[in-house]
C-alpha cells in the first residue's frame, strides 16, 4: 500500500522537511505528542477496519511548539478491493483548540484570582466523594473560609484595593497547600479548600492553623498595611456524606459558628450544630409569619422613682406567643430578627402598639397622664431613612404626645456613623421625645463624643446592679455612671434591682429611677392595668 504524496504546506505544520517523512517512516509517530502516541498508533492500526475516520491530536515540533491537528484519513481500494493507498487531509486547528480551552478554563475558574470556581470545586469534591465510597480508608476534608472584616476593608480602601487584597490572599492560601489539594473562590471573600487523602482530622486542623497564621501577616497594598484574619469551617468526609451540596452546606454552617464565637478561629462541624441551624431556620420561617398572624404581644415592666417609690412609666418588652412552642424568649428570636432584617417591621409594630396602649391608659386613667412609655430601637431601625417619618406617623395615628415617649438605644448604635446618628437624634428630640442609652457601661462609647448626643437618661446595666449586695460593698462603677450622667445633665435608671440593699444603695447614690423584680416583673396588659386601677400615687415598694 502506497503512502501517497504530501502537500508542501505540511512542512509548515510539522516543522520537518517532507523528505524526512520518506526517509524515516516512523517520523509520523515520533512527532506525535508523547501523551497521545498510543491513541495515534491505535488509530492507524484500525484504519483498514473502518476504512474512513477522523482524529484530533497534538504534535510536538522540533522547535518545541505544540500544535493541534485534525486528521481525516481514507483507505483507497483498487478494482479488486485491495487497499493500495491512504488519502489524508491534515488541518492545523491549534487556534480553535486554544480558544476552546480558554473558554473551558474561563467557565471553571474565577476571573479575579484565577482559582477554580464553585463549579470546578464541586466537581473535585464529587470525585473525592466517589473515591471515599469505593475506598473505605480514603479520607478528605473541606474547609470553608471567610475573610473577617473584609467589607470594612473594601468600603474604606475601595473595591479596587479590595480586589488586590483577595488576589494576595489567594496566593497565600495556595502556598499552604499540597499539589493534590484544590482551593477555590466561591465569590466575594469566600474561599473553599479540598484536602485530599488526609490521615485524620488533625491534618485538617493543622492546615487551618497554618492558614490563619499566614493571613495574620500584614498585606502591603500600595501605601497601606492591611491586617486581616479568617474564620474557617471544617467538614470531614467520615461523617457519612452522600451529596456534595451537603458537605458545602455544613462547612458553611461551621464557618458561621466560628464567626459567632469571635472570628479568627476554626470550627469543626458536628450534628448538634446542624440541628441548631435547622432550628434557627425554622424559627426564621415562623418569625416571618408571626407578624402577619399577630402572634406578638407586649409586656410592660414598671419603672419606679427611687426617691418616692411611685410608678413613673413602663418599658415595653416584646413577647412572641408561638402557636406550637408557646411563649418564646426575646433572647431567642430578637437576634434572628436582627440578622434577617425582620427587626425593622417588628420594631415598628412594637412602637405603634406601645404608643397606642399608653394613650389608652392616659385616656382611661386621667390622673396618670404623666406616665411615659420606653421603647427599644434596634440598630437597623436607627439607620432607616424613613425612621423620623415613621415615628411622626405613629404619634399621629395613636394620639400620644411625644413628651410621654422615650426611645432607648445602645452605645454601639451611637458610635456607628456618629454625625448621621446625631442628626437623627436631634430630629427625634424636636418631637419632644426623650432619649436613653440602654445597658450603659457594657458597650463601647467615647466619652469625648457622649456630650454631643442629645441624651436624657443613662440606664445602668443589670450586671453592675447585681454586684450591689450590701451597703458596705463597693460599687464604684455605678457611682461613676451616676456622677457622669449628672455632670452631663442626664438622669439615671438602674436595671435589674432585685433586693432591698440594691434599692437603698442606688437611692443613696442619687440614682433617680429603677426597674426590676424588687418592684415588679414585666406584666401583660391586663396585669399592668390592674396596677393602674388603684388610687394614685402608685407606690410599688414592697410592703
Amino acid at each position: 500500500m502506497e503512502l501517497g504524496s504530501f502537500n508542501p504546506a505540511a512542512q509548515k505544520v510539522y516543522g520537518h522537511p517532507i523528505s524526512e517523512f520518506f526517509n524515516n517512516p516512523n517520523l509520523w509517530l515520533e512527532v506525535v505528542h508523547p501523551e497521545e502516541r498510543q491513541q495515534f498508533a491505535t488509530f492507524y492500526h484500525n484504519l483498514l477496519d473502518v476504512s474512513q475516520t477522523r482524529l484530533e491530536y497534538r504534535i510536538l515540533r522540533s522547535d518545541g511548539e505544540v500544535r493541534w491537528l485534525s486528521l481525516r484519513r481514507q483507505v483507497i481500494y483498487d478494482k479488486k478491493g485491495v487497499a493500495n493507498r491512504i488519502d489524508g487531509i491534515i488541518e492545523d486547528i491549534t487556534q480553535r483548540k486554544q480558544t476552546e480551552m480558554q473558554l473551558m478554563h474561563d467557565a471553571l475558574h474565577d476571573n479575579l484570582t484565577n482559582l477554580p470556581n464553585r463549579t470546578l470545586f464541586i466537581e473535585r469534591v464529587e470525585l473525592a466523594l466517589q473515591k471515599a465510597k469505593s475506598h473505605k480508608d480514603y479520607l478528605f476534608a473541606v474547609l470553608f473560609i471567610d475573610i473577617d472584616r473584609f467589607k470594612l476593608i473594601n468600603d474604606s480602601l475601595g473595591h479596587a484595593m479590595g480586589d488586590r487584597l483577595l488576589v494576595a490572599i489567594a496566593q497565600v492560601l495556595q502556598q499552604c497547600l499540597r499539589p493534590v489539594d484544590t482551593i477555590a473562590r466561591l465569590g466575594g471573600d469566600e474561599f473553599t479548600i479540598l484536602l485530599n487523602g488526609i490521615t485524620n482530622i488533625n491534618d485538617a486542623t493543622t492546615i487551618a492553623q497554618r492558614l490563619q497564621e499566614k493571613l495574620k501577616t500584614a498585606f502591603k497594598l500600595e501605601n497601606h498595611n492591611v491586617f486581616t484574619t479568617a474564620s474557617i469551617g471544617i467538614v470531614l468526609s467520615s461523617t457519612g456524606y452522600t451529596q456534595t451540596e451537603d458537605i458545602l452546606r455544613d462547612a458553611d454552617i461551621a464557618m458561621y459558628r466560628a464567626k459567632e464565637q469571635g472570628k479568627a478561629r476554626y470550627t469543626i462541624f458536628d450534628t448538634i450544630m446542624y440541628k441548631q441551624t435547622r432550628k434557627l431556620l425554622q424559627l426564621e420561617n415562623d418569625l416571618r409569619l408571626a407578624l402577619e398572624r399577630q402572634e406578638f404581644c407586649l409586656h410592660y415592666q414598671p419603672i419606679v422613682s427611687l426617691m418616692t417609690g411611685e410608678l413613673t412609666g413602663f418599658e415595653a418588652l416584646v413577647r412572641w406567643l408561638h402557636p406550637q412552642q408557646g411563649l418564646i424568649s426575646p433572647t431567642n428570636f430578637i437576634p434572628v430578627a436582627e440578622d434577617t432584617g425582620l427587626i425593622v417591621p417588628l420594631g415598628e409594630w412594637v412602637l405603634r402598639e406601645a404608643c397606642r396602649q399608653m394613650q389608652v391608659w392616659h385616656t382611661k386613667f386621667p390622673a396618670l397622664a404623666f406616665l411615659n412609655i420606653s421603647v427599644n430601637l434596634a440598630s437597623k431601625q436607627i439607620r432607616e431613612s424613613n425612621l423620623i417619618n415613621q415615628i411622626k406617623r405613629v404619634l399621629d395615628e395613636t394620639g400620644l404626645n411625644g413628651n410621654y415617649l422615650k426611645l432607648e438605644l445602645t452605645e454601639s448604635m451611637l458610635m456607628d456613623d456618629i454625625q448621621k446618628t446625631i442628626d437623627t437624634l436631634v430630629q427625634i428630640k424636636a418631637m419632644n421625645i426623650k432619649l436613653s442609652i440602654d445597658d450603659f457601661g457594657t458597650g463601647y462609647s467615647s466619652l469625648s463624643y457622649l456630650h454631643r448626643f442629645p441624651i436624657d437618661t443613662l440606664k445602668i446595666d443589670r450586671s453592675f446592679v447585681s454586684k450591689i449586695k450590701s451597703h458596705s460593698e463597693k460599687c464604684e462603677v455605678v457611682k461613676t455612671i451616676i456622677t457622669l450622667a449628672h455632670t452631663l445633665g442626664m438622669d439615671t435608671i438602674a436595671e435589674g434591682i432585685e433586693i432591698s440593699e440594691q434599692f437603698s444603695t442606688l437611692q443613696g447614690l442619687g440614682c433617680e429611677s429603677g426597674q426590676g423584680y424588687f418592684f415588679s416583673k414585666p406584666l401583660n396588659c391586663l396585669s399592668a392595668e390592674t396596677i393602674l386601677s388603684v388610687n394614685s400615687p402608685l407606690s410599688l415598694l414592697p410592703i
